[in-house]
């Protein structure tokens, strides 16, 4: 286990969420190792004794899991626009956390976990964990599209990081795939949009060492050993 902030402690042990948590901390009822907790503070929940109200609080197993998100749904716990969010597809597990938002208009691979030094690893731009994505897009001729992506694309004031991409002719259309060794905000459909293209969709289908496969629209599954191994292996162990 891996120390961590104490709201995200109680929330993986199903006490409450993060924030309610925080009133929990400054009504004075969580106590650390005997003594008063405070805000801020972070814990070892295997090594230390957290209590609240005198109650033992200690998360379950680790969780991770891989979701087929569909378009139209939100990647967050709630939406102001009462929209479906991912979360309506997942079981209840306390302390659950995505690992790199999708937009609502895009489709594919979402990792969660409860695990949140790893999730933090393959989020973190120092990391250059790579994503892979599908998308169509038309606007542009096939190789208009090669020649540019085999340059750099500057946004935001600095290269996108494209570790590598295939370009195929579709129709009148274009179907690109592509791998970026980096997640700022809506990049895959930014960098399209840079070149050109309108997307007509996009797909995720791998993140780091785990590929989307054949699972379902809509649906989840469990990691198997081997793929939790496979993201311990990326940075050593949190």
């Amino acid at each position: 286990m891996t120390v961590m902030r104490l709201q995200r402690a109680l929330a993986r042990a199903g006490v409450t969420s993060r924030r309610k948590a925080e009133d929990l901390i400054r009504a004075g009822r969580v106590r650390v190792d005997g003594a008063a907790a405070t805000l801020g503070m972070s814990v070892d929940p295997e090594r230390q004794r957290v209590t609240v109200d005198g109650r033992a609080a200690r998360p379950g197993p680790v969780t991770w899991l891989a979701l087929n998100k569909p378009v139209g749904y939100v990647v967050s716990r709630g939406d102001p626009e009462a929209r479906r969010t991912v979360y309506d597809l997942l079981p209840k597990v306390p302390g659950l956390t995505y690992v790199g938002r999708l937009d609502v208009m895009t489709s594919g691979l979402l990792l969660l976990t409860t695990d949140g030094a790893a999730a933090h690893r393959l989020t973190h731009p120092r990391f250059a964990v790579p994503r892979t994505y599908w998308l169509r897009a038309h606007g542009r001729a096939l190789d208009v599209v090669g020649a540019a992506l085999a340059r750099p694309v500057v946004l935001d004031g600095r290269a996108v990081a494209v570790a590598q991409f295939r370009v195929r002719p579709v129709a009148r259309s274009v179907e690109i795939e592509l791998t970026l060794a980096e997640g700022r905000h809506r990049i895959a459909r930014r960098l399209a949009e840079a070149l050109g293209l309108k997307v007509e969709w996009l797909h995720r289908v791998a993140y780091g060492p785990v590929r989307l496969g054949r699972l379902a629209e809509g649906r989840y599954r469990r990691l198997a050993a081997r793929e939790i191994e496979a993201i311990e292996r990326l940075h050593g162990t949190a």
